[in-house]
């Protein structure tokens, strides 16, 4: 660390990244301090404005305590959460306990006490963290949250080369979709499917479709994939899977109506030259929606109704995947379900044959 910062200062939108980096960092500097009880770990998640109080003072004590055989100490203010715009975080209460915060740590002395904080979220327009990032050795990690796409598939595939793997073309974008934006979860999809491949072996995209569930939509991939690749007997065959285990219709046909309402979607995209299907994706996605944002008002959050909140890669690949069906059977489709849904209320003990019913109806 510089010698003229005083402490270290890791932040960012994710606490998992957040904290990894902070671990890290951490046993980087209790390597250098022989005694155990010469390091300390504060806790400085809160949930309420006194749970800050309790633990910027439990920091105080921490930093102000004299090393037990004379020798440096290392103190980690961890899982730090006041710092972002939460009510608590914009309390006036939190927002004076930072103050005194920031003159604990301004009064440190390097030399006797090297101090970690780690804090995610974090509200950078505050004063607090603009000081920090001028008084301390300041890392954000994760970015500012505007690249969140290239940052998880950063995350994976470090994660992968570490564990002597790697991903092969098009299975990083497969498991980003159906994993989502969880971090703990992508790191550990990861490890599982570089176990499964073995050592050295590249994680396809075969690997990642039969191995990783598809938690970021709730999706039952395979009863979807079947019916959307036009099969009957592998839909047949999903859906007796999926009712020799106990399943419920109604499950299967919400996938079937969020995968059918971005193909419809895509279809009046491509059917108007505003995009296409690509060997990457749904390539000028980006570029059509300023002309429908007028259409989606509000709509910020990932879902089947906004083609727009889509990754365009899993949407190609979802529209790409088999032919396209016209506008008029992807309409047709949106009916039969609607149908079937009122028709297990009327025959609730006879849910596979309504499906089935709904499949050959379909397909045939």
């Amino acid at each position: 660390m510089p010698a003229e910062k005083k402490f270290t200062f890791i932040c960012g939108p994710d606490d998992f990244l957040v904290g990894r980096t902070g671990k890290v960092r951490f046993e980087a500097l209790a390597a250098e301090v022989p005694d155990e009880f010469s390091r300390e770990i504060v806790n400085g998640f809160a949930a309420n404005v006194s749970e800050v109080e309790s633990a910027v003072n439990r920091f105080r004590d921490a930093v102000q305590t004299v090393s037990m055989f004379g020798g440096r100490r290392v103190v980690w203010l961890k899982d730090v959460n006041f710092l972002a715009d939460t009510v608590t975080g914009r309390a006036e209460s939190t927002l004076k306990v930072v103050e005194d915060l920031q003159q604990i740590l301004d009064a440190i002395n390097p030399t006797d006490t090297a101090v970690l904080i780690t804090a995610a979220p974090i509200d950078r327009r505050r004063s607090f963290p603009k000081w920090c990032e001028k008084n301390a050795d300041f890392a954000l990690v994760g970015g500012d949250g505007d690249n969140a796409g290239d940052v998880l598939a950063g995350v994976v595939l470090t994660e992968a080369k570490q564990l002597g793997n790697s991903f092969a073309s098009g299975a990083v974008e497969l498991l980003l979709a159906k994993v989502g934006a969880n971090t703990r979860l992508l790191v550990e999809e990861t490890r599982k499917l570089a176990t499964y491949a073995g050592d050295g072996v590249a994680i396809t995209e075969a690997h990642v479709a039969e191995l990783t569930p598809n938690v970021a939509e709730g999706d039952f991939f395979d009863a979807a994939e079947a019916f959307f690749s036009g099969d009957l007997k592998w839909t047949l065959a999903a859906l007796h899977r999926h009712f020799f285990s106990g399943g419920d219709a109604r499950p299967i046909i919400s996938a079937l109506q969020n995968r059918n309402r971005i193909l419809l979607q895509v279809r009046a995209l491509v059917d108007a030259g505003d995009v296409r299907i690509g060997p990457r994706g749904l390539d000028g996605l980006q570029r059509a929606a300023p002309g429908y944002s007028s259409k989606f008002v509000g709509a910020t959050e990932k879902s089947s109704f906004n083609l727009f909140s889509q990754n365009p890669w899993y949407v190609g690949k979802l529209a790409g995947g088999a032919k396209l069906p016209p506008l008029r059977r992807l309409i047709d489709n949106q009916q039969e379900f609607i149908g079937a849904f009122e028709e297990i209320i009327r025959r609730p003990n006879e849910q596979e044959e309504v499906l089935r019913e709904l499949a050959v109806r379909c397909l045939v």
